[in-house]
């Protein structure tokens, strides 16, 4: 085995090789977890929209399927606000497309996801994945100990530097240094999000050096010249999502994957419009129309509910308008390989690249 895989984070997370699959909600499969664990990185579960049948049902699927190591991600946001009024905005925005889909009248009441409670914490401490992460923050002080006690490794995401500080003070074992570039949610949690925009290259070593817990880089990473690059700044493993998108285990609709295959380098946005807090994705026809009016939607994870049957209807029709095609900036370097192969190739591109830097004089 080559050196660059010989980290520390490597031997206690007990992966061949220090590259992590991104949790991807609502793409993750357990299919996909299996393969990345087999193939010697840390598959990743998704788990934040999941009923508890759904999240016991998948954990165990992998956990049957593979002795390896696998991570399972919640979300930790914060209780929405009943807000009627933004609701009722918000409804009359949404309207002309719920009838340009067939779907009728945008619903009254919405049932949201809730963030990591009781119920997830009695989940993980029975089912005990070995690896547990979290986005947009960290549980309470009980539940995190009661976490830390039961010998699961945990992890989670930082948009700056006293994020990654703070997470370090709450006993977090390893940070997540998530760049500007990367796809999907933004996990800051200190407020303004914008104090979350720095990029990966900026951010990585800014955080190793703040902090003495490993950091994961995150954000723009596609294939070995970017994990080469993280592992120079500092980081102890890379995490990257977008690029496993288009293997055949995700769960992307196949319309979200021709989309990632014909993606430009400028064609990702930062938006609020479907889920109601800042998410990066490919720019289509409803992150247009819609961005702009953040000042009246409601909290996460409502709005998630209320766009959640544009999103399916659109699928259903195979049309890629109203689909949250969540994508880093990487999103041009997709290639359509089945994951096993994907991280073997990332594996060679590295080695590769870190051959030709050590003949650089």
């Amino acid at each position: 085995m080559s050196a660059w895989a010989d980290t520390e984070l490597k031997d206690r997370l007990g992966i061949r090789y220090p590259i992590v699959q991104a949790p991807m909600a609502g793409s993750s499969t357990p299919s996909l977890a299996i393969a990345v664990s087999e193939a010697g990185g840390l598959g990743s579960l998704g788990l934040a929209m999941h009923t508890q049948e759904a999240l016991r049902k998948d954990c165990t699927t992998v956990s049957e399927a593979t002795a390896a190591p696998y991570n399972a991600n919640f979300f930790v946001h914060y209780e929405p606000v009943d807000d009627p009024e933004r609701a009722n905005n918000t409804r009359s925005l949404l309207a002309p497309y719920y009838r340009e889909l067939g779907l009728g009248e945008v619903p009254d009441v919405v049932t949201p996801a809730p963030s990591f409670n009781e119920t997830h914490l009695q989940a993980v401490l029975d089912l005990r994945p070995p690896v547990v992460s979290f986005h947009f923050g960290l549980p309470g002080d009980d539940a995190f100990k009661a976490i830390k006690a039961a010998g699961l490794f945990t992890l989670s995401s930082a948009t700056n530097v006293a994020e990654a500080r703070e997470l370090e003070a709450r006993g977090i074992d390893a940070v997540i240094a998530q760049g500007f570039e990367a796809g999907g949610h933004r996990g800051t949690f200190s407020e303004p999000y914008e104090r979350g925009h720095v990029g990966t290259l900026a951010l990585v070593p800014q955080i190793v050096d703040a902090v003495s817990i490993p950091v994961i880089a995150a954000g723009g990473i596609g294939d070995g010249r970017g994990i080469a690059a993280a592992l120079a700044l500092g980081a102890s493993a890379v995490q990257l999502g977008t690029a496993f998108l288009t293997c055949p285990e995700s769960a992307a609709h196949p319309i979200y994957r021709r989309e990632l295959n014909e993606a430009r380098d400028d064609q990702t946005r930062i938006t609020h419009a479907f889920s109601g807090r800042p998410a990066r994705g490919l720019e289509n026809r409803y992150l247009r129309e819609m961005t702009g009016h953040e000042g009246i939607y409601p909290d996460f994870p409502i709005l998630n509910s209320l766009t959640g049957p544009l999103r399916k209807a659109s699928a259903k029709q195979n049309n890629p308008d109203f689909l949250s095609l969540w994508s880093g900036q990487s999103a041009a370097m997709s290639r359509n390989l089945p994951a096993s192969e994907l991280i073997q190739l990332l594996v060679t591109e590295t080695e590769s690249v870190l051959e030709r830097l050590a003949t650089v004089r």
